[in-house]
């Protein structure tokens, strides 16, 4: 069995880069052999994992453009069980050259196809944009997570994310699920974090998960060293927060039995 997750959000400043990193190091950690795959341009998923894009010579733009083979091209990140498909700037061009392409929401597909089979999780980190390198993205996964801000804007356009979700669903990808929506960058201490929890969780309900991801210092350190979460502070609140969306997911997809205690590390002195 092997899963292609998009992490998706034309919103920027959403924790989407910082979720498809962490979250794909967690699943790495709980034996779960997994690729990351960086689709945006700033290619902050792949300076994240402690590779520099500006060296990067092969990236997923050739593997588009140029039909280069993406087992030709994976890195091995600090994490074990965990590749790398990395991105480099030349991505921004990459939906002008695609326009002309026949099939060209399909081009991303292919790609993943040649590689998804060696591993039982790929994550795509997609750019804050709802363009055809999105699209393509959409196109080739199972399912998509929302990471959603606890912030007053938090729901601003994402009705217009969920409207294009169900545009590939009807157009290019009938099997495409939303995973999951998550709550990120939540401040215990402030109303309004809260607030906005709560109208998460009204409006979606079921499609909202259980972990919510707490704003956490180390969070914001670890990308200035090249490591995920789980590299640089494994028992930071942060790393726990994403080994919990971890188990969240690997419950969801029937791929561990926990027991309702075993569900989630607890934080300690958690306000």
């Amino acid at each position: 069995m092997s899963k292609v997750i998009a992490i998706a959000n034309q919103k920027g400043g959403v924790g989407k880069t910082t979720t498809a990193i962490n979250l794909a190091a967690s699943l790495a950690v709980l034996e779960f052999k997994t690729l990351l795959i960086d689709a945006d341009p700033q290619a902050n998923a792949t300076s994240g994992v402690g590779f520099d894009p500006k060296v990067v010579k092969t990236s997923i733009y050739e593997c588009i453009i140029d039909d280069v083979d993406p087992r030709n091209i994976l890195l091995n990140t600090s994490t074990p069980n965990l590749d790398l498909i990395p991105a480099h700037i030349d991505l921004v061009g990459a939906e002008i050259e695609m326009i002309n392409m026949p099939n060209r929401e399909m081009v991303m597909k292919k790609v993943i196809d040649k590689v998804k089979n060696d591993y039982d999780f790929v994550l795509i980190d997609c750019s804050p944009s709802l363009g055809l390198i999105t699209v393509n993205a959409l196109t080739a996964s199972d399912s998509v997570i929302v990471p959603v801000q606890c912030e007053y804007f938090a729901l601003e356009g994402l009705g217009k994310l969920l409207n294009t979700i169900k545009i590939v669903q009807s157009r290019l990808n009938i099997g495409l699920e939303i995973e999951g929506i998550l709550l990120t960058m939540y401040d215990t201490r402030l109303r309004l974090s809260n607030q906005v929890v709560e109208e998460v969780k009204t409006h979606f309900q079921d499609l909202v998960f259980d972990t919510i991801i707490q704003r956490n210092t180390k969070l914001g350190e670890a990308p200035s060293f090249g490591e995920t979460i789980i590299m640089h502070d494994a028992s930071s609140r942060g790393a726990i927060n994403y080994l919990n969306l971890g188990r969240e997911i690997l419950q969801k997809n029937q791929l561990t039995q926990l027991e309702e205690s075993e569900r989630n590390i607890k934080i300690e002195n958690e306000r």
